[in-house]
């Protein structure tokens, strides 16, 4: 069993963004997608994933057109703008700069010899 993860604060708009961009795509399906990819790590609630579409879509961000689903059931399509688009290159490199650095604080290291103060490697 794969533990849950907690999203950091405003990371949900830029999975949204990703998983919008790869087409057309409804809110619960924009769940499992993330929930699949993810490998059960992500796990988003209806309570935190709609506030985050309306949101996007009051930012321009994202349209919105209602369609039928696979089951028949009316829904609400998500699709990228280009603002979307734009947005999601900017926050996707901003993301990977802060991964990176986080990565390369990781694998410090503190090494410790007797009568030698510490000292910090790489």
């Amino acid at each position: 069993m794969t533990a849950k993860s907690d999203l950091p604060q405003g990371t949900l708009d830029l999975l949204i963004l990703k998983i919008v961009a790869l087409g057309p795509v409804h809110g619960y399906a924009i769940a499992q997608r993330l929930q699949q990819v993810s490998r059960d790590v992500v796990q988003v609630p209806q309570g935190s994933l709609y506030p985050a579409l309306h949101r996007l879509e009051n930012r321009d961000l994202l349209k919105a057109d209602w369609k039928e689903t696979e089951t028949g059931r009316e829904a609400k399509f998500y699709r990228l703008t280009r603002a979307g688009r734009a947005q999601l290159e900017a926050e996707t490199a901003s993301w990977r700069r802060l991964t990176d650095a986080v990565g390369l604080i990781l694998k410090l290291s503190v090494s410790f010899r007797p009568g030698v103060r510490a000292a910090w490697t790489r």
